[in-house]
């Protein structure tokens, strides 16, 4: 766990007007208990910024619990290393093979999951990683999910009806050149 406190650390020097790393290195002092959902105050999920091989598109969710475009992603269910869990949601949600998943956190997300059946509020400190498509960009819709859309980065970044977290994650890529 002291590579992942060291990539926070380095993200927050990286994205000092984010502010959220400190809440992350916060977590992660807490020991490995936070990798699982059952530690109900919050816990470490794993997401993947999927991008086309082409780097010109993102491969985005209509998430079915949440009901709102997101990119892939989950639970750690007790995995630390959180770029394995972001490639492996990946794989599972869209049915792509041959991804990529770059080691250090793209993305750091702090935020509230609303209440629904036995399980309470609660926050994800969802740890992003940008993933690449490999060959084939044909995927499967999971039920996970209502649908899956490649959908255009530009796009995203100017869309002011698109989750800031979105926005802020296309215009980190853009930037990326």
């Amino acid at each position: 766990m002291s590579a992942l406190l060291a990539q926070f650390q380095h993200y927050a020097e990286q994205w000092p007007e984010e502010g959220d790393a400190a809440h992350f290195v916060a977590l992660l002092g807490e020991g490995e208990r936070v990798f699982h959902r059952s530690a109900l105050e919050g816990h470490f999920t794993g997401s993947a910024w999927l991008v086309s091989a082409d780097g010109e598109r993102v491969l985005l969710t209509h998430h079915r619990k949440l009901d709102r475009w997101l990119q892939l992603g989950g639970h750690a269910d007790g995995d630390t290393d959180l770029a394995r869990v972001a490639l492996r949601e990946a794989e599972e949600e869209s049915g792509l093979s041959g991804l990529h998943v770059e080691e250090v956190p793209f993305d750091l997300d702090r935020h509230r999951i609303p209440a629904r059946a036995a399980e309470p509020e609660h926050w994800h400190y969802d740890v992003r990683y940008a993933v690449r498509a490999g060959g084939s960009e044909q995927f499967v819709v999971s039920e996970e999910s209502h649908a899956l859309a490649w959908r255009s980065i530009r796009e995203i970044a100017r869309d002011a009806g698109s989750d800031e977290s979105l926005r802020r994650m296309a215009a980190k890529w853009l930037r990326r050149g």
